[in-house]
Formats: structure tokens, sequence, C-alpha cells
């Protein structure tokens, strides 16, 4: 299983995924953290991105994607990070180091991370 972040997600479902994410993702089933769910909502709202969250389709996407909880144990592990920055991605990185599933992301600081593991 891989723990995709938000804009990953979201190039995966408008298809604009680099050749090795393509690769990768195609490897396993995905996973999101529920803040991506909030991330995308606000984007949205925001009008930075058009997504229609009701949508019988986009529903139907995500319901097919694994969706792990916030829980204490992410939280915490979100302020042990090795990389600050963006709350909701530390709460994505924090999501992969509790589960150890490994994350699919462009962000350049959780990528320098020695602790969130990454895909390859």
């Amino acid at each position: 299983m891989l723990n995709l972040d938000t804009h990953v997600l979201l190039y995966a479902v408008t298809d604009e995924l680099t050749a090795a994410e393509r690769r990768v993702l195609s490897s396993e089933p995905w996973s999101i953290s529920a803040i991506v769910l909030w991330e995308i909502a606000e984007l949205a709202e925001l009008g930075r991105i058009e997504v229609d969250l009701d949508h019988r389709q986009v529903r139907r996407t995500l319901g097919q994607i694994h969706l792990w909880p916030i829980t204490l144990e992410i939280a915490r592990a979100s302020t042990r990070l090795d990389v600050r920055g963006d709350p909701a991605e530390e709460i994505i990185g924090a999501t992969s180091v509790v589960h150890g599933v490994p994350l699919v992301t462009r962000d350049r600081a959780l990528r320098r991370s020695r602790i969130a593991p990454l895909a390859r």
C-alpha cells in the first residue's frame, strides 16, 4: 500500500503524473490521510482547483482509496518529524511513519526527511 499526499492524488486523477510516479502508483493500492480530504475541500473552496466533492465519480474514486484517520499517535508523530512547514504535510508524513506505508510526494521538505518512508 502507498500513502499519497494531496497533490499526488490530484495529479493522479487529472493524469498529470510523472512517468516515475505512474510506475510507482501502478504497483500497489493507494491510501490517503483523512487530512487530504480537508485539503482538497479547502483548495476547491479557495478556487485553486476545480473539484466537486459531491460528484458521483469523485466520490466513487475516493471511496476506493484506503482512508487513514488522524489518530493521537499520528498527531504525536507529526511533532517528531525531521521537517517543518505545512501542518497538513506533517500529518501526511506522520501517517506514513505510524503505519509504515511508503509516501508518494513531491513536497521537497518531506522528500528530505530521514524519518518518513518514501516510495521509490
